[in-house]
């Protein structure tokens, strides 16, 4: 017979607020025309995007994190000192160690919660927010805080015809606690490792010690079309397996909020999905850019502050990127 006591938490969990934070600097495509030979209609064409926030350098991972988790606690009413775990999803927090998460707990007052980082790309919300379900219907916390933050234009090739308009700057948190139903569906998630050089950094850091000036700063590369297919064709389907775990239809949603990497992989996504026309989509991307980990909490946050979306309904989340990893679930939102 085992002698550890059982866990104590709570039967489910549920998302219980949200915040976001986007920098004030608003930059419009005619600024990255100054550095690629493009157009303000092909960039638009190809991603949907028009403009994109850029961080300042007040405006650092840790103080977006701050903004956006402030927010958060304030929208859930949940007192700071209450916070049980932060889990921050970046990959654009050039400190090797200490986690970052561990800064953000300490600013917003948070006491002695764990904290760490994960990295995980533009899924990073999805596997953040599956650890603080699991942490919190486990009992290690009560209450845990989730976000996703990148400062993406710290790397791009502005240079770099394929990717020099598609990323901006921002952070979205939420709290996550217990819940006497289902909030929180189970997620389907994964990775494709045979894909990773698809979406990569061009340089890893350990070369990135040249002293004579040769080498460019790294940069985030990618190779668009592959993964366009990729994202369009798989995605959908993990996206419908995410519906059938969580025992619903497309019917049944009322809100679908993809990653926000490119307006034609959305579109192409509520085709495949067929998803009715009652079902409202996020489409956050056209003013905030690909933010990576920060896209899905940043587009909720949008959504229910502009009453597109309202406390309560049925949403579909789904974040890809990088790996190529992913995860979906279905969630009751705030």
């Amino acid at each position: 017979m085992s002698k550890i006591k059982p866990a104590k938490g709570s039967p489910y969990a549920r998302i219980l607020g949200v915040g976001g934070y986007r920098p004030t600097r608003v930059v419009p495509n005619e600024v990255i025309l100054e550095t690629i030979d493009s157009s303000d209609e092909w960039i638009r064409s190809r991603s949907g995007i028009a403009t994109r926030h850029w961080a300042s350098p007040q405006e650092t991972v840790a103080a977006m994190s701050v903004e956006a988790s402030g927010k958060a606690l304030a929208d859930a009413g949940i007192a700071p000192e209450r916070i049980g775990a932060v889990i921050v999803s970046t990959v654009s927090h050039f400190k090797q160690t200490p986690a970052v998460a561990t800064e953000i707990a300490h600013r917003i007052g948070a006491g002695k919660p764990a904290a760490f980082d994960i990295s995980a790309g533009c899924a990073g919300f999805g596997y953040g927010l599956t650890l603080a379900k699991g942490l919190v219907v486990e009992g290690s916390a009560e209450y845990v805080l989730v976000i996703g933050v990148e400062r993406l234009s710290d790397l791009t090739d502005l240079e770099d015809r394929a990717t020099a308009f598609l990323f901006g700057d921002g952070a979205g948190a939420v709290v996550v606690g217990p819940s006497d139903e289902p909030a929180i569906g189970p997620t389907v998630w994964g990775s494709e490792g045979d894909k990773s050089e698809t979406i990569k950094q061009t340089v890893p850091w350990d070369e990135y010690r040249s002293t004579d000036g040769a080498e460019k700063f790294p940069a985030i590369t990618q190779e668009g079309q592959a993964v366009f297919r990729w994202a369009v064709f798989e995605m959908a389907k993990v996206a419908q397996q995410a519906l059938d775990a969580a025992g619903i239809t497309a019917h049944d949603l009322d809100v679908f909020i993809p990653h926000q990497a490119n307006m034609r992989i959305i579109d192409s996504m509520v085709k495949t999905l067929k998803l009715p026309e009652h079902v409202t989509v996020a489409r956050d991307v056209e003013t905030t850019g690909n933010t990576s980990a920060a896209s899905i909490p940043l587009a909720m946050e949008r959504l229910l502050a502009t009453g597109a979306a309202k406390s309560g309904d049925t949403a579909l989340v789904i974040g890809f990127g990088a790996g190529l990893v992913y995860a979906a679930t279905v969630v009751t939102l705030p």
